[in-house]
C-alpha cells in the first residue's frame, strides 16, 4: 500500500459531501474512484469509516491511501457470441446490450474481449493486452455491430478508415419528443462536462462532433424513432447530441429526462456498419436488427 495522506477540513469545505470535497482537492482522481476508496476503507475521517455522502465538519481529519493497482489481464471466456462475419483478417460481431467491450478496473471479466479471446487467438495487438483487436467501441448498454481486427495490418486499415470518415456507421434510436422535420445534422463539439466529469457535453472547446439523423417513425405525440449516422465518433456522441437538441434517448440513465422508460439503458442500437476490406479493398456492409427489448418497447408505447 502507498503512504498515507492527510487533509484537515477547513471552513470552505464545511458541510460538503466528502466525495465532492476530495474530488475537488485531488484533480486527477475521479469522484467515482474516491467513492470506491471510501467503500473499501482506504479513506477514513477521524480514523473512522464513513459513507460517500458524509457531510464534512471543520477540523475533520481525512486520511487516505491509494490502493495498489492490480494489473489487468484479459482471459479467454466461453461465450455465445453472435459473429456476423469472419475471415482471416477481421470479424464483425453483434454485441449484446449490457456487455462491456473490454476489461477495465470496474469490469475485469465478462467483456466482449474475453469472449473474443476464446473464439479466436489471432487478434491484433496494437491496443495492448486489454483491448486486443478492438478498433472502436460502443457503450455497454448500446447493442450492435463492431469491427474487430485479427492482425495489425487490418487494425491499421480500419483505424485509418475511421479517421478518414469513410466507415459507414448508422444507429437507430428511440427518443423522447416528436421531431417535426424529417432530416437534420447536429454539428456541435463534445468534451467532458465541466460540471460533472463522468458525463460528456456540448462545450465550446470540445472536439469536433457531427451527427446526421433521419426520422423513421413518429409514435403518438411522445416519441420519435430516428436513424443516426455518425460522421465522427466521440464518446456518447448520439446520446449527447440528441439531448442537446431537446430529444434525449429513451431509457438513458445519464442524459435522459427523469420520467423515462426502463430499458436497462439507452434505446440505441448500432444497426449498420460498412467499410473497405483491409486486404481485398472490397466494400463490405452488414446489418443487425435491434434486440427484443428495443422492439418490444416500441410495440408497448404504440398501444
Amino acid at each position: 500500500m502507498n503512504e498515507k495522506n492527510q487533509l484537515v477540513i477547513n471552513a470552505s469545505h464545511h458541510n460538503k459531501r466528502i466525495d465532492k470535497v476530495m474530488s475537488e482537492e485531488l484533480n486527477d482522481v475521479s469522484r467515482a474512484q474516491i467513492q470506491n476508496w471510501i467503500k473499501s476503507d482506504h479513506l477514513l475521517i477521524n480514523q473512522h469509516s464513513v459513507k460517500a455522502n458524509y457531510k464534512c465538519q471543520s477540523g475533520d481529519i481525512v486520511e487516505w491511501e491509494v490502493p495498489e493497482v492490480t494489473p489487468l489481464e484479459a482471459k479467454a471466456e466461453s461465450m455465445d457470441l453472435e459473429i456476423v462475419y469472419e475471415d482471416e483478417d477481421l470479424l464483425v460481431v453483434n454485441k449484446p446490450k449490457g456487455m462491456v467491450v473490454h476489461p477495465s478496473a470496474g469490469h475485469p471479466a465478462g467483456t466482449l474481449v474475453n469472449g473474443l479471446l476464446h473464439h479466436c487467438q489471432d487478434l491484433s495487438g496494437i491496443n495492448g493486452v486489454i483491448r486486443p483487436g478492438i478498433v472502436h467501441r460502443i457503450d455497454r448498454d448500446t447493442s450492435g455491430l463492431l469491427m474487430v481486427a485479427k492482425n495489425d495490418q487490418a487494425h491499421q486499415s480500419l483505424a485509418e478508415q475511421l479517421q478518414n470518415k469513410t466507415v459507414k456507421r448508422s444507429y437507430i434510436a428511440l427518443v423522447h419528443g416528436q421531431i417535426e422535420h424529417e432530416y437534420g445534422t447536429i454539428d456541435a463539439p463534445i468534451g467532458r462536462d465541466p460540471k460533472d466529469r463522468q458525463r460528456m457535453a456540448v462545450i465550446s472547446d470540445g472536439k469536433e462532433a457531427r451527427t446526421h439523423f433521419e426520422v423513421l417513425e413518429r409514435i403518438k405525440d411522445e416519441y420519435t424513432l430516428v436513424n443516426c449516422v455518425l460522421e465522427t465518433g466521440r464518446t456518447h456522441q448520439i446520446r449527447v447530441h440528441m439531448k442537446y437538441i431537446g430529444f434525449p434517448l429513451v431509457g438513458d440513465p445519464k442524459y435522459s429526462i427523469r420520467k423515462t422508460l426502463d430499458m436497462n439503458g439507452q434505446a440505441l442500437h448500432a444497426k449498420t456498419i460498412g467499410f473497405y476490406h483491409p486486404r481485398t479493398k472490397e466494400w463490405l456492409e452488414f446489418e443487425a436488427e435491434p434486440p427484443v427489448i428495443f422492439t418490444e418497447t416500441i410495440e408497448k408505447i404504440k398501444l
